[in-house]
C-alpha cells in the first residue's frame, strides 16, 4: 500500500504559507508507518516544536491502474474518507529553505491519521464539504469545489509516474486554517455533518 499526498491544492492554503499556486499537482508520499487508524491518539514527536494539523479528503484506489486518462479516473476509486496530514512546520520550513525534500517534516510515524470511508459511486464529487474541529471549535473548512486539481486530475497525474494499486490512499490537500496542536487537543473531522475521524493529541 502506498500513501500519496497533494500539497498546495487549495489556493488560500498556498497563500497562507506564502507559496505560489502550482501549475501541476505537488506530490509527496508517506510510508505505511505514518498511518493512524481506529481513532488512535497522536503523540507529539520530540523532534519538533510546531506540529500543524492539515485536514484532507482522502480517496482510496480500488483498481490497478497505470497512465490513467483523466476522463476514466473515476473508475479507479469509489470511496472517500477524511485524514489529517500532520506536519512538522519548523522542520519543513528549514528543509524548504535549503531546497531539500520534505519527508522528515511530513512522513514521520503517526503523521497520517485516517478515518472512515463512505461509498461515492452515486455522489457528486464537486461539492463535498468537510471540516475539522479542535476542542469543539471549527478551525478548518473546505469544499472539493475549491480544489485546484480535481480528484480525477490527481489520479491521472500520479498514475503517469506510479502504478496505482488496490488500497493505495491519496490525501488530496488541505484548505486554509492550518495551525499548531498541543497536548490535550481533541481533533474531530467531518464530511458534511458526519463525524469521520477523531484524534486526541498526547
Amino acid at each position: 500500500m502506498k500513501i500519496f499526498c497533494v500539497g498546495r491544492n487549495y489556493s488560500e492554503h498556498a497563500k497562507e504559507l506564502g507559496n505560489a499556486v502550482p501549475e501541476n499537482p505537488v506530490i509527496f508520499s508517506k510510508p505505511d508507518t505514518a498511518l493512524l487508524k481506529n481513532n488512535e491518539p497522536f503523540y507529539l514527536p520530540s523532534f519538533s516544536n510546531d506540529i500543524h494539523h492539515e485536514v484532507e479528503l482522502v480517496i482510496r484506489i480500488n483498481k490497478v491502474g497505470k497512465k490513467i486518462q483523466e476522463q476514466f479516473a473515476r473508475n479507479y476509486f469509489n470511496e472517500i474518507g477524511l485524514g489529517i496530514d500532520f506536519t512538522a512546520r519548523d522542520i519543513q520550513t528549514h528543509l524548504k529553505a535549503k531546497g531539500l525534500p520534505w519527508e522528515l517534516a511530513k512522513a514521520f510515524d503517526g503523521s497520517a491519521p485516517i478515518g472512515n470511508f463512505i461509498n461515492i459511486e452515486n455522489k457528486d464529487l464537486s461539492t463535498i464539504h468537510f471540516s475539522l474541529k479542535k476542542n469543539g471549535e471549527i478551525v478548518q473548512q473546505g469544499n472539493s469545489h475549491d480544489m485546484i486539481f480535481s480528484f480525477e486530475k490527481i489520479v491521472a497525474f500520479i498514475s503517469n509516474y506510479f502504478t496505482l494499486k488496490v488500497g493505495d490512499l491519496i490525501y488530496t490537500g488541505t484548505p486554509s486554517g492550518v495551525a499548531a496542536v498541543k497536548i490535550g487537543d481533541k481533533l474531530e473531522g467531518f464530511i458534511e455533518n458526519d463525524l469521520m475521524l477523531s484524534c486526541e493529541v498526547k
